[in-house]
């Protein structure tokens, strides 16, 4: 079955099976942009965008067509007699990618997603845990991290980018209500030196701290994200995670078992830098 692979390098596999792709950056940008689209049409105009910008050349449309031509004969020779058809289909619009969104890894992940975020809501931890683990699962490094991406590429990475980050943090709220702190914690430590200034991660390291025993390095986490915060913002930290702090001063750990919800983070990552 033929596969295309968008979360870590661009890569198109046959039977698991790895094939060669067209090494120019602009036939590497259409490749991808039809690929995210996958069984969509995507117009003339949208592709001259992402390999031109505001500029193009009078002769943009015309070297789109020298591009397809050239993918097509490359796929052709390196799928033939595998995959048996024509990938890319011209249309009056533009141009379509004859697969289906089950061969391309990033609507795979959008589908665990989905998933994952609906059995959380249902109160079901542990299989949220499990099938958001396996959306995270399918990343290999950032989104065409081989690929020049223009402005239209450069949506769809920051919305998949975004799409991450959620789901990492409903994969980290299902294991909190699982109870797994002491492993959290670790996990969390390496995540808040990633993203600094993402106060959601820091409050859920305050608190699988305190659950795991370490109220102390608890108290210390809070006061290095009140340096951070102070240092680059300006800002002191939000009232939610302030009142995490004073939970802890109190003594009470049973009212730390869900002080954020995953949700807060939506709005901490509006935060300029926050990711």
């Amino acid at each position: 079955m033929l596969k295309f692979s968008v979360l870590g390098p661009l890569e198109i596999r046959v039977d698991n099976e790895k094939i060669s792709i067209p090494r120019g950056p602009k036939v590497r940008q259409l490749l991808s942009l039809l690929v995210l689209q996958a069984g969509s049409v995507v117009p003339h105009g949208i592709l001259v965008d992402e390999l031109w910008g505001k500029n193009p050349p009078k002769t943009a449309l015309s070297t789109v067509r020298t591009h397809v031509y050239h993918l097509r004969k490359i796929l052709g020779q390196e799928i033939a007699g595998v995959a048996g058809v024509n990938l890319i289909d011209t249309w009056s619009a533009g141009y379509v990618l004859r697969a289906v969104h089950e061969q391309v890894d990033a609507e795979a992940f959008l589908r665990l997603a989905r998933q994952g975020e609906t059995l959380l809501h249902a109160g079901n931890a542990g299989e949220a845990s499990r099938v958001l683990s396996r959306a995270l699962e399918m990343w290999s490094g950032g989104v065409l991290t081989d690929v020049s991406c223009g402005p239209v590429l450069m949506q769809h990475v920051r919305h998949l980018q975004e799409m991450y980050m959620r789901v990492l943090q409903q994969r980290i709220e299902a294991d909190m209500r699982l109870g797994r702190h002491g492993g959290l914690a670790a996990e969390l430590r390496s995540l808040v030196v990633r993203h600094p200034l993402n106060e959601w991660l820091h409050g859920q390291l305050i608190t699988a701290l305190c659950l795991s025993g370490r109220r102390g390095d608890a108290l210390h986490a809070y006061q290095e994200l009140r340096g951070i915060l102070q240092e680059e913002l300006g800002l002191d930290p939000s009232r939610a995670v302030q009142q995490i702090q004073q939970v802890i001063l109190s003594g009470d750990e049973s009212m730390l078992q869900n002080p954020l919800g995953w949700q807060y983070g939506a709005a901490v990552e509006q935060l300029p830098n926050a990711s």
